[in-house]
């Protein structure tokens, strides 16, 4: 019961159709259309009911602003879920906020081709049925020297396609210590049992050795492939032991079955400094892989995507499998990586990939950087005192998992609302920004923000202060 007029609030409410003759959003059905008002209305109606069923004695002016309450659900509904982030954790290639942002160009031709017709599978020379294949996979084959690629969805389902064309029904032998978790509980076993075979767990988690493999071989029930897996989210230290990519190529060969490298992150060129021990693509076609499988959206700089790289006589048999259908990219992916590759291919640092770039980015440029936002906030948002603290970014995306690379973060007082709730006003500004929380301070790392976004985050940081 209204605790003001003694009536049950649920009598207050209208029907669908008496709201529908109100001024108010009669005007928004003729902005917005009726279907679009009466999903919204229905919604609004819908939470004072449970509201009224509570006892809220606010319904009553709840509903006086019903008409404003529709208009709100209607530009809610509009805005796009999936929105531009202002990355300021430090972690380049962080797979919750889309992994590695495509270069300016790439996006340019993502975009052209999206609101174009293409010649995706068209000759244009001929005037007959071409093939999409001709596209990235050209430049791709140049980039590495290899005889053929294949390219699908993620490097899970390049990985599923390899061991359900080469190994179904068959056996995969895997080092225990290489039987890794990747992102989203993704599990080795798991892809390879999906696949089709049976998986083999070959030595112990920290020694594993050449022997092994090869008396597997000779007393399994039908050889698969081998699989290597790159550990690219974790280490293992200490009394620890692998056979080397070199003394497994000879076993598969021997075999007459591929060697299958997951490589994950799809590094072309090495790393600056201290980074230069991850594995590079070419390193472990160098080293006897038959197949390699790796990532387009990690250090590779593109489009998300799964590549499979290799010997023709294994790659080929991949594309022919039903599953490649379900698994192969769309129009807009084979524009965004193939204009990642021309960045490789012509200026091979790839220099304007923005994930290189940042990866890049010098120690000395990044305190230039963090002192002057530090000088501009302590103007524009006094509050925030902010300091120059010495700190460390990451590759991330599951490549370099125990080297942090040197940077200034700058860091952000709170004030008596706490670290939380500061982190949450950045992250529901606009645009958002997501940053690191320590030690009941808010940590901002520019390595992950590009140059011409300065200004924007400079924004965003004196709003979410005020």
């Amino acid at each position: 019961m209204s605790a003001t007029t003694g009536v049950d609030p649920r009598r207050l409410l209208p029907s669908v159709d008496q709201a529908l003759q109100q001024r108010e959003i009669a005007a928004l059905v003729v902005e917005h259309g009726r279907q679009t008002v009466l999903l919204a209305l229905r919604d609004a109606l819908a939470a004072l009911r449970e509201r009224s069923a509570a006892g809220d004695a606010g319904v009553p002016q709840a509903l006086a602003s019903l008409a404003a309450d529709v208009a709100g659900r209607i530009a809610a509904a509009a805005r796009p879920s999936l929105v531009r982030v202002l990355n300021a954790t430090g972690v380049v290639v962080h797979t919750n906020l889309g992994r590695a942002p495509l270069s300016r160009e790439a996006a340019a031709r993502v975009a052209e081709i999206a609101s174009s017709y293409s010649n995706l599978e068209y000759d244009l020379a001929s005037g007959e049925r071409g093939s999409r294949e001709t596209h990235a996979e050209a430049r791709l084959r140049e980039l590495l020297g290899v005889e053929a690629v294949v390219v699908v969805n993620n490097c899970a389902a390049a990985l599923l396609l390899a061991v359900n064309t080469h190994a179904e029904g068959r056996e995969v032998l895997v080092s225990r210590g290489e039987l890794v978790e990747i992102g989203g509980s993704f599990r080795i076993p798991d892809v390879i049992r999906k696949g089709g075979a049976r998986l083999v767990e070959v030595g112990t988690t920290n020694r594993t050795r050449a022997d092994d493999f090869k008396a597997q071989v000779e007393g399994g029930s039908g050889l698969g492939m081998i699989l290597k897996v790159h550990p690219s989210n974790f280490r293992i230290v200490g009394f620890t032991e692998q056979p080397s990519r070199g003394e497994l190529a000879g076993i598969a060969r021997e075999a007459d079955r591929p060697l299958l490298e997951d490589q994950g992150s799809g590094l072309l060129a090495p790393l600056p400094g201290g980074l230069a021990e991850e594995p590079r693509v070419a390193d472990a076609l160098g080293d006897g892989a038959d197949i390699v499988t790796f990532s387009g959206d990690k250090l590779l700089g593109g489009p998300q995507a799964g590549i499979a790289a290799g010997r023709r006589r294994y790659i080929d048999p991949m594309r022919k499998n039903p599953l490649y259908r379900a698994l192969r990219v769309d129009k807009m992916t084979l524009a965004a990586l193939d204009a990642t590759l021309v960045e490789h291919q012509l200026r091979g640092d790839a220099a304007r990939l923005p994930a290189l770039r940042m990866i890049a980015a010098s120690a000395e440029e990044l305190r230039a950087r963090a002192e002057a936002l530090a000088h501009r906030l302590s103007a524009q948002a006094p509050a925030l005192a902010p300091a120059l603290v010495p700190g460390e970014s990451m590759v991330g995306g599951g490549a370099v998992p125990d080297r942090g690379v040197p940077t200034t973060l700058v860091a952000l007082e709170p004030g008596p609302r706490g670290a939380d709730r500061l982190a949450r006003a950045l992250r529901q500004g606009t645009p958002p920004v997501v940053a690191r929380v320590a030690e009941g301070r808010v940590l901002v790392d520019l390595r992950t923000i590009l140059p011409d976004e300065d200004e924007l985050l400079l924004t965003a940081l004196v709003a979410a202060a005020r």
